[in-house]
C-alpha cells in the first residue's frame, strides 16, 4: 500500500474548496450541461456524487471533523453562555442597605412626611396621686481648718441624721479641737436655712457631714548634727447639709 504524497493532499484541498464554492451557482449550469450532452449523444457528464466517490479515504476523514466543527444551522439555537456570578456587595452598600430597612414604612397616603414623635412617658407619682415634694437642702462649707481630715472624720461621723439639738449635745460633749471647728460651722448652716430659706430650727436634720482634704502645709525643724527633719501641718475642707424632716414637708405640701 503506497503512502499518499503531501503535495497530492494539498492539490486535493484545494480542489475541494473550489468545489464547495461553485457547488450552489454551478448546480443548475451542471444539470443543463448534462441535459444538453445526452441531447448530443455524448456520455453524461459525471455527477458531484460520483466526484466524492473517487476522492481518496484521507479527504472524507478530513470532511467529517470539519462537520463536526460546523456551526449549528440558523434553525437551531445555540447553548446561552454561563453568566458571571453579581459581584459582592461593600461596605457601604451593606450599612446602607441595613440602614434603610431599620427606617420606619411611611403610613400609606402621608407621602414623604415624617412621622409623629411618640408622647412622653407619665411622670411618675405617689400611690396617693400627688407627685412627691422637692426637700430643700442648706449647705455650708468651712475651708483650710487647719485640722488633719482623719482627726475631722472621727467626728463627723456621728452627725448624720441628728437633729440640730441633738448634734449640738454631740459636739459640746465631744474631747476633741476639731469638734468646736464643727459646732461653729453647724450654727452658720442653721442660720442659712433660717436667713435663706425661711425653714425653723426645729424641723431641720443633718443630711451630710463630710471632711475632705486640704493643702499641706510644709515647714522643717532642726535636729541633731546639722540635720532639718520636715514637718507637714494638714489641712481639711468641712461641709454640712441640712434639710427639712421628711413629715414636715408632706405637711407643708
Amino acid at each position: 500500500m503506497s503512502a499518499e504524497h503531501p503535495s497530492d493532499a494539498r492539490d486535493e484541498q484545494r480542489e475541494e474548496a473550489e468545489r464547495e464554492a461553485d457547488a450552489t451557482p454551478a448546480a443548475g449550469e451542471a444539470a443543463g450541461d448534462a441535459q444538453a450532452s445526452e441531447a448530443e449523444g455524448g456520455e453524461p457528464a459525471a455527477s458531484p456524487a460520483a466526484e466524492g466517490e473517487a476522492t481518496p479515504p484521507a479527504a472524507k476523514r478530513r470532511r467529517t471533523r470539519r462537520a463536526g466543527k460546523a456551526k449549528p444551522a440558523s434553525g437551531e439555537e445555540a447553548a446561552p453562555e454561563p453568566e458571571a456570578p453579581p459581584p459582592a456587595p461593600t461596605a457601604e452598600q451593606t450599612a446602607a442597605s441595613k440602614s434603610r430597612s431599620a427606617r420606619p414604612a411611611a403610613p400609606a397616603g402621608e407621602g414623604s412626611e415624617a412621622p409623629a414623635r411618640p408622647a412622653p412617658a407619665p411622670r411618675r407619682t405617689r400611690p396617693g396621686g400627688a407627685a412627691p415634694a422637692r426637700r430643700r437642702v442648706v449647705r455650708a462649707r468651712a475651708r483650710y481648718v487647719r485640722t488633719p481630715a482623719r482627726k475631722a472624720r472621727i467626728v463627723c461621723v456621728h452627725l448624720a441624721g441628728k437633729s440640730v439639738a441633738q448634734a449640738r449635745a454631740i459636739l459640746a460633749f465631744t474631747p476633741r479641737e476639731v469638734a468646736r471647728d464643727w459646732s461653729k460651722l453647724l450654727e452658720s448652716a442653721v442660720a442659712n436655712a433660717e436667713n435663706n430659706h425661711e425653714l425653723l430650727e426645729d424641723d431641720l436634720i443633718i443630711r451630710e457631714a463630710y471632711a475632705d482634704e486640704g493643702p499641706t502645709i510644709k515647714r522643717f525643724r532642726p535636729r541633731a548634727m546639722g540635720r532639718a527633719t520636715p514637718i507637714r501641718k494638714r489641712t481639711s475642707h468641712l461641709t454640712i447639709t441640712l434639710s427639712a424632716r421628711p413629715d414636715t414637708t408632706k405637711r407643708a405640701s
